[in-house]
């Protein structure tokens, strides 16, 4: 099993910046990507950002050119770095990682954006 730990959540004024970050514990060899969803209120939860071990990334529309991720391998954490932040922003953040041995995806427990003035 792995688990999936997010930090660095919190409350900021528009055009504000936040870092979350994601640490990943347990069996480390069955996870490769790993990425941010997240979920507003009334809304599903959707894909914000993933990234390879490589450093492959892959950014939803909406936030490209604002966020940014990255990982270091090393220490099995994930980070995103969140500028500019809008109010549409605001929801809980879920750090993913997919079990590469075809198991169920392994999720964080979520960490709460607001974006407000």
């Amino acid at each position: 099993q792995v688990q999936l730990v997010e930090s660095g959540g919190g409350l900021v004024q528009p055009g504000g910046s936040l870092r979350l970050s994601c640490a990943a514990s347990g069996i480390i060899a069955r996870i490769n990507v790993m990425g941010w969803y997240r979920q507003a209120p009334g809304k599903e939860r959707e894909l914000v950002a993933d990234i390879t071990p490589g450093g492959t990334t892959n950014l939803a529309d909406s936030v490209k050119g604002r966020f940014t991720i990255s990982r270091d391998n090393a220490k099995h954490t994930v980070s995103l770095q969140m500028n500019s932040l809008k109010p549409e922003d605001t929801a809980v953040y879920y750090c993913r990682a997919p079990d590469i041995w075809g198991g169920s995806a392994y999720w964080g427990r979520g960490t709460q954006v607001t974006v407000s003035s």
